[in-house]
């Protein structure tokens, strides 16, 4: 706390009202920076304020200076708004002192406290917040001027870069971006283009979007973009804020969800070809670190990655799809910590597991399984590797167990080379921001993964036969989607 305080003795004496210094009190020490002293302790304080000749011989608050200058003497060139607020705020510092230091003894007449309570309530209320505030400095950006440039460089009819360059800046096609900005637009009013209160237009659908974007692709800070979009960092902030979190109320259910009975089907299909009859996928964690954890969090959130983390569970199919996210768990956690508080198995223990029937060695099973490491316990829904096999049917089975499992751990690997914001340590302060982050990046995943697999063009030939032949021309999506 810091208050301004008047001496009313100098060293000889005399008096010396109209010097205000300024004095700083904090934790039993005050500090005259004018006189370089510091003074420790309630005892030491009353004894020094005793030796001037007065208990408010050193420090006395800007009320004095106000009750003297309407006396007649010479006022400070200062604004009435804001030398009220000052004398209101130094009178209720010097309150606070007072009871701090002297307790009881300070005693309080009823004038002060009238007088106290008229500074205050002169004072007024707060100023609402939002809206110019005086005193800030004005970039004077130019929006429009960055939103011509970036049509021209990816959404005109002749832009500058082609598909390939959008796709890679972008993470997804154009058609797919589009749809998400129209949609995203539809379902929250922040994305569309307003006039402010001086009636200039504000930033378009596309230019928050994209803000949002090179944030998550890259994994930039804040005002990196700044110089590229002319948007500020608060701005920024708030454009993926919005962003991630309307994403997941508009895609969420779409594409983060479990399998439908078709795509088990069809995942059990291409399983059985690699081995793997009743497989449905497989499951593992992966740490996310969070730079910016409160030090007094750090034992919650440190593991044997020696720096606070957050944990990511995720089961993943051949096709680098996710079909369950859990994320949250502080990095203190192991993985079987993790499987015991997440919701994966939740529709198997309600009774609302989809229909599975494969058969292994002659016997009928009902129920599928993943893929897990050695860490995960020994249960009927988890398959997992031999760990020092002893003969060669062993060593084939742990090599192809390892090598099928591979998929999540290739799916985290291209997650975080997508978003960028995931390989990096996490910036921001709120764990509800980084969950909203990661769920959103993950359904981004996926709609580039579904729409990649759409996309993907089918060309016809003729055969000598007089019958056409369709045949598939695959996207880079880097595995068979088949």
């Amino acid at each position: 706390m810091q208050i301004l305080c008047t001496p009313t003795e100098d060293a000889n004496g005399e008096a010396n009202e109209g010097d205000c210094w300024l004095a700083g009190f904090y934790q039993g020490q005050v500090y005259f920076p004018a006189l370089g002293r510091i003074y420790r302790g309630a005892w030491c304080w009353r004894r020094r304020c005793c030796r001037a000749g007065t208990w408010r011989g050193w420090i006395l608050p800007c009320i004095v200076d106000t009750v003297a200058s309407s006396a007649g003497e010479p006022q400070s060139p200062r604004r009435p708004e804001s030398r009220s607020r000052l004398v209101g705020q130094n009178a209720m510092a010097w309150r606070y002192l007072r009871k701090s230091m002297f307790g009881s003894s300070g005693g309080e007449s009823e004038e002060e406290d009238l007088q106290a309570a008229a500074i205050i309530a002169s004072m007024g209320r707060k100023r609402r917040w939002g809206g110019s505030v005086f005193g800030h400095k004005i970039y004077k950006r130019d929006r429009a001027a960055a939103e011509r440039l970036l049509m021209l460089k990816y959404f005109d009819e002749e832009s500058i870069f082609d598909d390939d360059q959008f796709r890679r800046r972008y993470r997804m096609r154009k058609p797919l971006f589009l749809r998400i900005v129209d949609e995203l637009t539809t379902a929250n009013s922040f994305f569309k283009q307003r006039r402010n209160a001086a009636g200039a237009k504000g930033f378009s659908p596309i230019h928050k979007c994209t803000a949002a974007m090179r944030v998550l692709a890259y994994g930039q800070a804040a005002d990196a973009v700044d110089d590229v979009l002319m948007m500020g960092e608060s701005t920024v902030l708030k454009c993926v804020k919005v962003f991630v979190k309307t994403v997941i109320s508009v895609y969420q259910e779409e594409y983060l969800r479990p399998p439908r009975q078709h795509e088990i089907e069809e995942m059990m299909t291409s399983n059985a070809a690699r081995g793997f009859p009743g497989m449905i996928g497989s499951i593992d964690c992966m740490h996310w670190e969070w730079a910016n954890c409160p030090s007094g969090w750090h034992g919650v959130y440190k593991g044997h990655k020696s720096k606070p983390t957050m944990i990511l569970e995720a089961v993943a199919s051949e096709d680098l799809r996710i079909w369950h996210a859990f994320f949250g768990l502080p990095g203190s956690h192991n993985d079987i910590n993790v499987l015991h508080r997440s919701p994966v198995f939740d529709d198997l223990a309600n009774g609302n597991a989809p229909e599975v029937e494969f058969t292994v060695n002659g016997n009928i099973y009902s129920m599928g399984y993943y893929l897990a490491d050695g860490i995960y316990p020994d249960w009927a829904t988890l398959v997992k590797s031999i760990s020092a096999p002893v003969s060669k049917k062993h060593s084939v089975y742990a090599r192809r167990q390892e090598s099928c499992r591979k998929d999540v751990e290739r799916t985290f690997g291209v997650l975080r080379a997508k978003w960028k914001i995931l390989h990096s340590p996490a910036r921001l302060w709120n764990p509800r921001d980084l969950n909203s982050i990661v769920r959103a990046c993950v359904i981004l995943h996926n709609m580039i993964i579904v729409d990649e697999r759409e996309g993907r063009m089918w060309h016809s030939f003729i055969t000598p036969s007089g019958q056409e032949q369709p045949t598939l021309q695959s996207t880079k999506i880097g595995t068979s989607l088949l």
